[in-house]
C-alpha cells in the first residue's frame, strides 16, 4: 500500500517536531553537517523562525496521514540554490523522501539547485539520484554531528 505524502508550507508550530527529529543520534550521524548547537532547542527555534521569514527560503513540512514526518527546504548560499530535507527515522524506507523531493521540485522553480550529502549516506544519495540530480563533485567539511571532517558529495539538478 502506497503512503500518501503531502507537503504544506512550514509554520512555526512545526519547528518543535523538526527539533525532536534531529535529536535522533542515528539520523544526526547520517546528516552529519549540522549546526554546532543543534541540541540547543532555543537556538534551533530561533534560527528556523528567522529562516521562515526570509524570502529566499522555501520551507515545507512533510505530512503522512496528517502526521508531521519531515521537512524539505530550498535556501540560498552564496547566490546558489540548495536543497535540504529530513525524514523522521521512524519513516525511513517508505519512499517518503523521494516522493517529497519530486513534489517539492514541482513547487520550487529555482534551477540549478544543489544537494549535498555525507559520503556514507547512501539512502539520501539515492533519493537525489532518483530525483534527477547528478553528482558533480565532492567537498570536505567539519561534520558537527561526528566531530570530525568528512567528505560530502555534491549533486545538482538543472
Amino acid at each position: 500500500m502506497e503512503t500518501k505524502t503531502v507537503l504544506r508550507p512550514t509554520v512555526i508550530a512545526d519547528l518543535d517536531h523538526f527539533y525532536t527529529f534531529q535529536l535522533d543520534q542515528e539520523a544526526a550521524h547520517l546528516a552529519a553537517f549540522m549546526p554546532k548547537d543543534y541540541r540547543d532547542k532555543i537556538a534551533f527555534i530561533s534560527k528556523y523562525t528567522k529562516l521562515l521569514a526570509k524570502p529566499t527560503v522555501h520551507m515545507c513540512t512533510i505530512l503522512v496521514e496528517n502526521q508531521i514526518v519531515g521537512s524539505i527546504s530550498k535556501f540560498e548560499l552564496n547566490g546558489n540554490a540548495e536543497i535540504t530535507y529530513w525524514i523522521d527515522r521512524h519513516f525511513w524506507g517508505r519512499g517518503i523522501g523521494g516522493t517529497a523531493l519530486q513534489t517539492f521540485l514541482q513547487l520550487e522553480p529555482m534551477r540549478p539547485i544543489i544537494g549535498r550529502v555525507a559520503f556514507d549516506n547512501v539512502r539520501s544519495q539515492k533519493v537525489l539520484e532518483h530525483g534527477g540530480f547528478q553528482k558533480i563533485g565532492t567537498d570536505k567539511g567539519f561534520a558537527s554531528a561526528r566531530q570530525k571532517e568528512i567528505e560530502e558529495y555534491i549533486y545538482q539538478l538543472g
